[in-house]
């Protein structure tokens, strides 16, 4: 059976409107793989948030714990963390009022890296050395968007250096690939001195960031767009792509689940709990570039009114479904028959 079933009745995924979700995915389907372009967050959205109960480190984290930080130094970095991170996830506090804090953190931060006299040479080093991951499927996602010259849009508020240099190491640095990010600037000795340009935290990801760059214009034609994020800050991210005509935007909870849940599936299409894969992302990629021989989406499922799609965790897929294990059907909105039986 086509992977196509399963895409959306995965026990993590949320929607607060299917038929919403089924109509983008169809028009992202006409349009094909010429019209598409894919703009993603980087950390804890293509890398992973958690791994067996541990929180993994993101591209800053990787900096701040190696051994190129003095242990004066990490203590002070962790205190930040610690002090503003709940705040940058606190969702009864607006996106305007979490503004000041959010420069303040990437701020100081850059500060006590910029006294820390790390070299450029030590950058990969560091990643080598690392537990940096990206989420389970990571090839095919990678792959995919490269051998269909679908163009990927990597805008982070983490370290350019240190995200390149991840992706560059897992070996998937395409050609069709482009980094907005906080990138270091070196001195002529190969000393950090500071970093270039316009400071990007959490909360500034938007068109303010890419004026000055002619990216977007030369993607004319590409108006699909599947955008991928884990705070409410990513999505403003399209926000520079002239003449959007579709986007479907899918959102990693990854902690403060209940508390967060509502906001998220009011922002997002499609919100992905706890789960730290790219299966639903790479399912969908492949339903709208026509891969398999599955009937289209749309035709498998029947969609009976809005609502909240909470597929509970339970058993798992047939092995002859091309999906992953832990996949099922939910009751509350699709009815899907499959080959090895009816699901309800």
């Amino acid at each position: 059976m086509a992977e196509e079933v399963s895409i959306l009745t995965k026990a993590t995924v949320r929607m607060r409107q299917s038929g919403r979700v089924l109509e983008i995915v169809g028009a992202l389907r006409k349009g094909g793989k010429d019209r598409l372009q894919v703009i993603s967050d980087f950390d804890r959205t293509l890398s992973r948030f958690a791994y067996n109960g541990k929180q993994c480190p993101s591209s800053h984290n990787i900096l701040d714990n190696s051994k190129v930080i003095s242990e004066e130094c990490q203590p002070e970095l962790k205190a930040l963390h610690k002090h503003y991170y709940p705040i940058e996830i606190d969702p009864r506090r607006t996106i305007e009022e979490k503004l000041p804090d959010m420069v303040e953190w990437w701020t100081k931060a850059h500060d006590l890296l910029c006294q820390q006299k790390i070299q450029k040479f030590q950058i990969a080093e560091v990643v080598r050395e690392s537990n940096a991951m990206l989420r389970e499927g990571y090839k095919t996602f990678f792959d995919t968007l490269y051998q269909n010259s679908i163009p990927l849009l990597i805008f982070s508020a983490g370290i350019g250096d240190i995200l390149e240099e991840i992706i560059r190491q897992k070996k998937v640095l395409h050609p069709n690939i482009h980094i907005v990010s906080n990138y270091m600037d070196f001195d002529k000795d190969g000393f950090l001195r500071g970093f270039q340009g316009q400071l990007i935290h959490t909360y500034n990801k938007n068109s303010s960031i890419c004026k000055n760059s002619d990216y977007f214009q030369q993607l004319q034609g590409k108006t699909n767009i599947l955008l991928l994020g884990d705070t409410m800050g990513d999505l403003t991210m399209a926000d520079g792509v002239p003449g959007v005509e579709n986007i479907l935007k899918i959102g990693f909870l990854n902690d403060k689940v209940e508390e967060q849940r509502e906001s998220y599936m009011d922002a997002y299409d499609i919100v992905l709990e706890k789960d730290e894969t790219l299966d639903v992302v790479n399912g969908l990629l492949q339903d709208i570039l026509h891969r398999g021989d599955g009937v289209p989406l749309e035709e498998q499922m029947e969609t009976h009114s809005p609502g909240v799609l909470a597929c509970p965790p339970s058993g798992k897929s047939s092995p002859s479904l091309l999906c992953a294990p832990g996949w099922m059907a939910c009751h509350l909105i699709l009815t899907v028959t499959l080959q090895v039986g009816l699901v309800y």
